[in-house]
């Protein structure tokens, strides 16, 4: 899911500032919109799940879940009021600081980031380290690749357009992709290939994934409501990891390039990416300062970001989670 740099988010907002910031907000029982990053998927189930299991509605809200897809201004919608919460990856939360747009992280369910680099098996490549003379997939600047390009010899390795799907995938076995862990190489396999994931984290690029963002303005003129959303994410996410079932029925029928072993492989690989659900020492959905900070480290060593104005402490909060 390629994003554009930081120059478009800043260009975007000027040229969205006329809308206003939440216009007619002025209780805590209006209805609230969550802009999605992407098609209904399995990184949302979480939110789905808040809604199907009516944990929104306990909570006294009224959600709107939102798709979104390649032509959605999700960073600009959350900063220009237009929708009230959005889902998104850390590094566009650090992208949209660094272009102006005061945005706030306030819980995240994959402490790991998705992002892998799929290969064939036999290729006989096992890590990333190893990547080379291979034909290389990717989005048109992504974060991701740069930090990869800045660690890596990748030597013979050629890039050409990511295609949004495994087709050429499968046609070629000299060609390596991007993908989501929890979601191409089971399409993959499906279809008669022996894809391997090589993860980015494993670089030591690890943004959180699929995190609830807010506008900092918002949330600071609603602190009771972000407790009341919150509360009811974490209890989705919990929901959803245990017992998918339902909530994937109901994605299914809102994108249906989703199949029920799609989803239910999804559920599968995202549940090892948050983490234990039941430790005592982690609270789920909570992020540090120091992860954080690495992001920004790591946007800035390989120039995206400018570090001057860049604080980590504001680019999240655990204020609205409960131990």
């Amino acid at each position: 899911m390629p994003r554009a740099p930081c120059l478009f988010f800043l260009c975007a907002l000027l040229s969205l500032a006329a809308i206003g910031c939440h216009p007619g907000r002025d209780d805590e029982s209006s209805s609230l919109s969550l802009q999605l990053n992407w098609f209904p998927e399995a990184e949302h189930g979480g939110f789905y799940a808040a809604q199907v299991h009516g944990y929104f509605e306990q909570e006294g809200l009224s959600v709107d879940i939102l798709p979104g897809g390649p032509s959605v201004p999700v960073v600009q919608s959350l900063d220009t009021g237009r929708v009230d919460f959005a889902v998104m990856n850390a590094d566009r939360v650090v992208f949209a600081q660094d272009a102006g747009a005061d945005l706030v992280a306030l819980m995240t369910p994959m402490q790991n980031s998705p992002r892998c680099i799929m290969v064939h098996r036999e290729s006989g490549i096992t890590s990333l380290r190893q990547l080379r003379d291979v034909t290389l997939a990717v989005g048109s600047g992504p974060a991701f690749y740069k930090y990869m390009a800045h660690q890596l010899p990748l030597e013979n390795v050629e890039t050409v357009a990511y295609p949004g799907s495994v087709a050429l995938f499968l046609n070629d076995p000299r060609l390596a992709q991007q993908a989501y862990v929890f979601s191409e190489p089971y399409l993959a396999q499906q279809q008669g290939a022996d894809p391997v994931s090589l993860m980015v984290s494993d670089l030591g690029y690890n943004p959180y994934a699929s995190s609830l963002v807010v506008q900092r303005a918002f949330m600071e003129q609603h602190p009771d409501m972000m407790a009341r959303f919150v509360r009811a994410v974490v209890r989705g996410w919990r929901h959803y990891l245990e017992q998918p079932d339902e909530t994937n029925r109901v994605i299914q029928q809102l994108n249906q390039h989703m199949t029920p072993g799609v989803l239910s492989y999804g559920v599968q690989e995202i549940d090892k990416l948050c983490g234990p659900l039941d430790s005592p020492e982690v609270t789920f959905g909570a992020m540090t300062r120091d992860r954080w900070q690495t992001l920004i480290d790591q946007l800035s060593e390989i120039g995206l970001v400018e570090t001057t104005d860049l604080d980590a402490g504001s680019m999240f909060t655990n204020e609205f989670l409960e131990e």
